[in-house]
């Protein structure tokens, strides 16, 4: 009640990608296409995962969640960018700006600790071979996954603790297709400058410390292999890469936002649709042309599905042209 006493703003004008209306018909197939390429290509990782018994491992457990979280990402805000597009005005209500602030904020922050989850178990697959599976146990598993989803969560909910008492009394434009959460704070009818100093405190603070801790980890697992020679390791390595090209596609649009959040250049803009669009879209691809298990699994997946059908109809041709007398 409070929100709506102080604030005389109940909704927000996007300004989308681009005012070209040619571009925005393109931008609207373009979009559509890759977001149907994120929700697919994430439930192909979800489902072959939980599906095929041989990748019941804590590596693709992780990956699952992975999958997951890069779904809801993909999800919080590009199907109303795409809508948007064929709209002409574009708004959004207080409490749908909130929401898309809120999400964004929690799967982030999860997923951020889950790369350090997934970093924490190839250092184990890689450099202690023998008691992987002791020390990666469904407990373990567990708690890291829990721990990822608590921290994204407490980040949230302390980035949006600062907007709670912030009142919007005038300008209602937010320069993105989205509701971000530095481009959002500036708009409050009060002095928001040590606010917006926290907002980036608290998110840098978070992205500093996994971004340490994924590079001691990834550190240690390359010297360790560089005095190991074995094919245990050479096969938990081989997807090593797939877990770096990943980790940098991640943190490297986080770096250019939150360290340069409150500047006017386009390249921000750019920046956060490929943090929120085309990096839910890549990772699936990463993991699945990359990693020969994966591909396996699909194609034994695929193979049984066709079996099915061609056993099936095989009874039923069997009882038409055998039926019990």
């Amino acid at each position: 009640m409070e929100l709506k006493n102080n604030s005389v703003v109940s909704e927000f004008i996007l300004l989308g990608l681009t005012k070209s209306q040619n571009l925005q018909i393109f931008f609207f197939l373009g979009f559509s296409l890759v977001y149907i390429g994120i929700v697919l290509g994430n439930l192909l990782i979800l489902i072959t995962v939980t599906f095929d018994s041989r990748l019941h491992t804590p590596m693709y457990f992780l990956l699952a969640n992975l999958s997951l979280i890069d779904m809801i990402l993909g999800s919080f805000a590009t199907p109303k960018m795409i809508v948007d597009f064929l709209r002409e005005h574009k708004t959004i209500s207080w409490w749908g700006c909130f929401s898309q602030m809120f999400f964004m904020h929690i799967f982030g922050g999860s997923e951020m600790m889950l790369l350090v989850a997934m970093a924490i178990d190839r250092y184990v697959a890689i450099c202690k071979p023998l008691h992987y599976m002791t020390i990666m146990n469904h407990r373990v598993l567990l708690g890291l996954v829990l721990t990822s989803y608590t921290v994204g969560f407490v980040h949230s909910s302390s980035q949006m603790a600062f907007m709670l008492n912030l009142p919007f009394c005038g300008p209602n434009t937010v320069d993105s297709f989205f509701c971000d959460l530095p481009l959002v704070i500036k708009l409050a009818c009060r002095d928001t400058y040590v606010l917006q100093l926290l907002v980036i405190a608290d998110s840098g603070l978070l992205s500093l410390i996994c971004f340490i801790l994924l590079l001691l980890s990834y550190t240690i697992i390359i010297y360790s292999v560089r005095h190991r020679a074995s094919d245990g390791s050479s096969k938990a390595l081989s997807t090593l890469s797939a877990h770096i090209t990943v980790v940098t596609l991640f943190f490297a649009p986080c770096v250019f936002i939150y360290v340069w959040p409150f500047s006017r250049y386009s390249v921000d803009k750019i920046l956060s649709v490929f943090y929120t669009i085309f990096t839910p879209l890549l990772n699936p691809i990463i993991y699945t042309l990359r990693n020969q298990e994966v591909k396996s699994a699909v194609k034994r997946i695929r193979n049984r599905r066709i079996n099915s059908k061609h056993n099936l109809q095989l009874r039923v041709l069997k009882n038409f042209l055998l039926p019990d007398i």
